[in-house]
C-alpha cells in the first residue's frame, strides 16, 4: 500500500550525504527516518517507494530531461537537469493546483532584485498606482515553489532564504540520480492500494506578512485558503477564486496531491462507491469500464447521500498485464486517524484474506455487500425489537452481558462468512 502525500520541502536539517538519520518526507504529521542504511540502499528505497522531491508542490505541466532517470550513474553532481513547462504551464494560473501555494507581502522594491527580471516585472505591476514605500504582495505558484524561483525572489528579505536555496539545489536539482522535477510514473510495483481520505477542510494557500521581529519570527501568516469539498474559502469565511478539485483532502494533504496515483490507473477503470457502513448492496453503486485520460483526474457521476458517509474504489488490473493498481477514497476520513476507521481495517483485511485465497474468483474482492463478520458487529435494532442483520446475528445471552446489543452474536463462524467474499 503507498500513500502519498504532498510533503513541505526538505530544506532543514543535516544533509543526506553528512548524518546517519536521513530525512525523506515531511508532512503535518509524518516524519519518516532512514537510519544506519548505506546511501545506496537509501536512495534505492527513496526511488522505489515515491518518497522524492516529486511529491513537493510541481506542475504535471512541466518535465526534465530523461524521465526514468532511477539508477546509479557514477556520475557527479555537476550535473544539472533542464527544466520543460509546456504551453499548458504557460496558459494556467496556478500550475494545475487550486491556488497560488504562496502569497507574501514585501516591502517595496530594492536595489539588487534586477537578477530576478520576473520578480521585478510582477512587482512592478504590482505596485502601479500604489505610493512609493508600501509593501507589494507577490504570489508563487506550486511549480514557483518547487524550482526555486519563490527563494530567489525573498532573497533580499529573508536571511534564511538563500540557505534554503543552496539545500534545494545542491541535494535536489543537481542530484545525478533522482529526476526531482519531473512527476513520476507508476512505480514497479506488482500491487498499488492508494488510500486517503476526501471531504475534509484542507489548507492550501497561505498569506505572509513581515512581522516586524527579528529571524526567525520575521514571519506571519496572515491568512489561510481552505479547500472545503469543491469550494476554496479564506480563514475568515471568504469564497476564494481558483481551480478547485472535484473534492477536498483529508485535512492535513490537498486532494490534489493525494489524488495524483490516480495518474497510474489505465485507460479502462471500474468504479465502485458503498457506504462505509455495512450494508446489504441495496446502495452499491457501479461503473464498469470508465474511459480514463492519463494524467487527468476520475469524477465519478455517482450521487451521495448528505447523511453517509462513502468508499469510493477505482480498480485497475487490465491495463499492466500482471499489475493491479488501486485507489480508494474515504469520506471525511481525517489524516492523522484514518488508521483507525473501522470500515478502512474491514476492507484492508477483506482485500488481503482475498489474495491468499487458492479459489478466488475475482482480481479484487467483491463490493457487493458487507455484512457483520465478528459478534461486535452485531448489535440490537430497537426499532424491530430484535438483533440486526437477522440473517447472519441472533440474540443469545452470556453470563456477564449488560445491554441488549452486547447478546448479540453471529449465527455462522467467520470463516463459514468470508467465504461469500472469495
Amino acid at each position: 500500500m503507498i500513500k502519498l502525500t504532498q510533503a513541505v520541502p526538505v530544506l532543514w536539517g543535516k544533509s543526506r550525504e553528512n548524518s546517519e538519520v536521513h530525512r525523506l518526507s515531511t508532512t503535518k504529521n509524518t516524519t519518516i527516518l532512514w537510519k544506519r542504511y548505506r546511501q545506496g540502499t537509501a536512495r534505492l528505497m527513496f526511488n522505489t517507494f515515491g518518497s522524492s522531491i516529486w511529491m513537493l508542490p510541481f506542475s504535471k505541466y512541466c518535465t526534465t530531461d530523461n524521465l526514468y532517470r532511477r539508477h546509479f550513474s557514477g556520475g557527479n553532481r555537476k550535473y544539472h537537469h533542464a527544466y520543460h513547462c509546456n504551453e499548458h504551464e504557460l496558459k494556467s494560473k496556478y500550475s494545475g493546483w487550486p491556488t497560488n501555494i504562496i502569497n507574501i507581502e514585501v516591502p517595496s522594491i530594492r536595489a539588487g532584485n534586477e537578477v530576478y527580471p520576473s520578480v521585478v516585472e510582477t512587482a512592478q505591476t504590482n505596485l502601479s498606482g500604489m505610493e512609493c514605500g508600501y509593501p507589494t504582495q507577490l504570489s508563487f505558484s506550486a511549480r514557483e515553489v518547487s524550482d526555486g524561483t519563490f527563494f530567489k525572489a525573498i532573497k533580499n528579505y529573508d536571511p534564511d532564504s538563500e540557505r534554503l536555496f543552496h539545500l534545494l539545489k545542491k541535494s535536489y536539482h543537481d542530484d545525478p540520480i533522482l529526476n526531482p522535477l519531473t512527476p513520476w510514473e507508476r512505480p514497479p510495483l506488482k500491487n498499488i492500494f492508494c488510500i486517503y481520505g476526501v471531504d475534509s477542510k484542507t489548507e492550501v494557500g497561505y498569506y505572509f506578512a513581515p512581522s516586524g521581529k527579528p529571524y526567525p519570527d520575521n514571519w506571519i501568516i496572515t491568512d489561510v485558503i481552505y479547500e472545503i469539498e469543491g469550494s476554496l474559502y479564506s480563514r475568515s469565511g471568504n469564497l476564494v477564486e481558483g481551480n478547485p478539485g472535484a473534492t477536498s483532502g483529508d485535512e492535513t494533504v490537498p486532494y490534489h496531491s493525494l489524488s495524483w496515483c490516480k495518474n497510474w490507473l489505465g485507460p479502462k477503470v471500474n468504479i465502485t462507491r458503498t457506504p462505509q457502513s455495512e450494508h446489504d448492496g441495496s446502495d452499491v453503486q457501479v461503473h464498469q469500464n470508465i474511459e480514463h485520460q492519463h494524467g487527468e483526474d476520475i469524477i465519478p457521476n455517482m450521487t451521495k447521500l448528505p447523511t453517509m458517509k462513502y468508499i469510493t474504489y477505482y480498480e485497475d488490473s487490465e491495463s499492466f498485464p500482471g499489475t493491479r493498481t488501486a485507489v480508494w477514497e474515504l469520506d471525511k476520513a481525517n489524516h492523522r486517524n484514518i488508521v483507525r476507521s473501522p470500515a478502512l481495517m474491514r476492507e484492508l483485511w477483506l482485500e488481503m484474506w482475498h489474495d491468499i485465497h487458492p479459489d478466488k474468483k475475482f482480481n479484487f474482492v467483491t463490493k457487493a455487500k458487507r455484512g457483520p463478520l465478528r459478534d461486535e458487529d452485531c448489535y440490537w435494532d430497537y426499532g424491530k425489537a430484535r438483533c440486526a442483520w437477522s440473517e447472519h446475528c441472533e440474540y443469545r445471552y452470556v453470563f456477564g452481558d449488560v445491554h441488549l446489543g452486547q447478546s448479540c452474536r453471529l449465527k455462522c463462524s467467520t470463516s463459514h462468512l468470508l467465504s461469500h467474499y472469495v
